[in-house]
C-alpha cells in the first residue's frame, strides 16, 4: 500500500460514522497484549461483516475520529527481547499476515494496522477466540450465536469454490455447462474458439485448472449445469416447485423438479410458477383487472433470496415454492444471517458471496438489498396480506397470502402488517400515520379509530412507536419502528 492510498483508506476509515465492528481507533495504547486480542477480534468480526481487512488506527481519537497523532512507534516496539510484529504472529492461530502502516496526516504522527479477514476458522490469540460486539471486545465462546454465525460463513463460503466435478476435458466442461447463456446474461461477447471459452469460465472461477484436467467449481455447476443431475452432489439443491389441491399439503396436483443451473433456469421457474397462481378479478380500490393474485415482482425476488442466500451445507434440502390455494410458501435451508424484523433495514450480507455477485451481474438478484422492500410495496400496491417471514432451526420461508378482508385477518396479521408499514415508510424517509395506514389496509376514512386500533396494538407489541411522543393527536401522530 503506498502512501497515497493509505492516507485515503484513513480518511475513509475517519469518515465512518461510528466505530465499525472491524475498525479500533486508539491515541496511544499499544499493550501487546491488547493488540494481540484486537487482531482476533478484528479479525473474526471482518470476515463476520464481509469486509476483507479490520483495521486498528493509533492517532485518531475514537469519538471524534479527528486525527491527534501517536507516541507509538511498532518497528521499535518489543515484547521482552522480541519485536512486537513478530511476538504477535507467533502467538495467533492461525498465524496472521499483519502489516504496519504509518503516515503523517496534518502533521500528525499516524499508525495503522491491517488485519486480513480470517478465512477458515476463528482467529486465536493465546489460545482465545475474541470477537468485537458493537465497539467492545468480547470472548467469542461467550457469544455462541456469533461463533455459529461465523462457522455458517466459513462453511458456505468454500461451497461455491469447491469442486462439482473433476478430472474432465475441454469437451466435457461445455457439455456439462451452458456457456452460451453465461455469455448472453454476463452481456459479453462469445469467444470464436474454446481456449477462449474455457479462459472466460476461468475467470468467473466457473471452472479450475487441477492435477488430473479440468474441474466445474460448485459455483459453475449451480449456475450455468445444463442437468444438475449429473453432479452427484448437487442434483437435490435444483428448485423445486409444488402446487398443492387446497390449503394443506394432503393432495398434489403437480410438481416440477428444477433440473437447470440457477441462472440458466431462473426465468423458466418464474414463468412456471406464474402459470400455476390463480388470478384476481379485483384486488382493492387501485386494480380493477384481471391480474395473477401475488405481484410478479414480489415472486421474483423472494425466489431470488432463497437461491442466493441458502446454506449449501444442509444436505438433502434444497430451495422449494409451494402454491396453495390461499397463499405460496418459499422456503430454503439455513437460517437467514439477518434478523426477519430488519429484513428492510438492514445492509444485505450473504452467506454465498460469489454467488450473489455473479447473479447480481446478471439482474437477477439486487445490488443494493432493496428486495425486501420492493416485497413490501408490491404487496402494499396490491392490499394483500402481509408477508410472513418464519425461521425454524434448519431453513426460512417467506410466505405470500391471497387477498383477504381486513375483518378475516388475525390480530397477529394485522401487527405485522402495521410494523412493515412502518418500516416501509422509514426506510422511504417519511413516517407512518393513521391515514397511511388507512391507505394501506384499505380503511375508510370514517373508520379511523380502527387505524388507530392496529396502531395501538403494535405499540404494545413493540414493534412501532412514537416519533413524536408529544404529539397527542391519534390522527396526526407520527410512528417509526421500534429501532430507528
Amino acid at each position: 500500500m503506498n502512501n497515497v492510498q493509505l492516507k485515503r483508506l484513513i480518511s475513509g476509515l475517519q469518515h465512518l460514522s461510528v466505530e465499525k465492528e472491524w475498525v479500533e481507533f486508539k491515541e496511544n495504547r499499544a499493550i501487546p497484549e491488547d493488540i494481540g486480542e484486537y487482531i482476533s477480534a478484528l479479525s473474526n468480526s471482518a470476515r463476520l461483516r464481509g469486509e476483507p481487512y479490520g483495521y486498528m488506527v493509533w492517532g485518531i481519537n475514537d469519538q471524534t475520529h479527528e486525527a491527534v497523532g501517536t507516541t507509538f512507534m511498532p518497528e521499535k516496539a518489543k515484547q521482552g527481547n522480541e519485536e512486537l510484529e513478530h511476538w504477535l504472529v507467533r502467538l495467533s492461530e492461525p498465524r496472521v499476515n499483519i502489516r504496519f502502516y504509518t503516515c503523517d496526516i496534518a502533521g500528525k504522527n499516524i499508525v495503522l494496522m491491517e488485519i486480513p479477514a480470517t478465512l477458515h476458522t476463528p482467529i486465536k490469540f493465546r489460545g482465545t477466540e475474541f470477537i468485537r460486539i458493537g465497539s467492545l471486545k468480547k470472548k467469542l465462546k461467550d457469544y455462541p450465536e456469533k461463533e455459529r454465525e461465523l462457522w455458517q460463513i466459513f462453511n458456505s463460503s468454500r461451497f461455491e469454490q469447491d469442486i462439482a466435478k473433476s478430472g474432465l476435458d475441454s469437451d466435457e466442461v461445455i457439455g456439462l455447462l451452458d456457456y452460451p447463456n453465461y455469455f448472453e446474461m454476463t452481456g459479453q461477447p462469445l469467444p470464436s474458439d474454446k481456449s477462449g471459452i474455457l479462459e472466460k469460465l476461468k475467470s468467473d472461477s466457473l471452472i479450475k485448472e487441477s492435477l488430473d484436467g479440468l474441474s466445474i467449481t460448485n459455483l459453475g455447476a449451480i449456475l450455468f449445469a445444463r442437468n444438475l443431475g449429473q453432479f452427484e452432489r448437487l442434483s437435490r439443491k435444483g428448485l423445486r416447485v409444488i402446487q398443492y389441491d387446497g390449503k394443506n399439503r394432503i393432495k398434489t396436483k403437480r410438481e416440477g423438479p428444477g433440473s437447470k443451473g440457477y441462472a440458466i433456469g431462473f426465468e423458466g421457474a418464474i414463468s412456471y410458477i406464474n402459470a400455476l397462481l390463480p388470478e384476481n378479478e379485483e384486488i382493492g380500490q387501485a386494480l380493477r383487472q384481471q391480474v395473477r393474485m401475488y405481484p410478479d415482482l414480489a415472486i421474483r425476488e423472494l425466489v431470488a433470496n432463497a437461491l442466493i442466500h441458502q446454506d449449501f451445507t444442509i444436505t438433502g434440502a434444497g430451495p422449494m415454492v409451494e402454491i396453495f390455494d390461499d397463499r405460496i410458501e418459499i422456503t430454503n435451508p439455513g437460517q437467514p444471517l439477518i434478523d426477519t424484523l430488519r429484513m428492510l433495514d438492514e445492509p444485505p450480507r450473504s452467506r454465498n458471496e460469489s454467488l450473489a455477485a455473479l447473479m447480481r451481474r446478471m439482474n437477477i438478484c439486487e445490488e443494493r438489498g432493496s428486495g425486501i422492500d420492493k416485497v413490501i410495496f408490491q404487496v402494499e400496491l396490491y392490499q394483500l396480506p402481509p408477508p410472513d417471514f418464519t425461521v425454524t432451526s434448519q431453513a426460512m420461508t417467506a410466505t405470500l397470502y391471497g387477498h383477504q378482508k381486513l375483518q378475516s385477518m388475525e390480530k397477529t396479521d394485522r401487527i405485522r402488517a402495521c410494523y412493515q408499514h412502518a418500516c416501509l415508510k422509514y426506510v422511504s424517509r417519511a413516517p407512518m400515520m393513521n391515514a397511511t395506514l388507512r391507505e394501506r389496509l384499505n380503511i375508510a376514512s370514517k373508520n379511523s379509530a380502527k387505524a388507530s386500533r392496529i396502531i395501538g396494538e403494535t405499540v404494545e407489541a413493540g414493534l412501532i412507536k412514537p416519533s413524536d411522543p408529544d404529539n397527542q393527536s391519534r390522527r396526526h401522530k407520527k410512528y417509526v419502528p421500534y429501532w430507528a
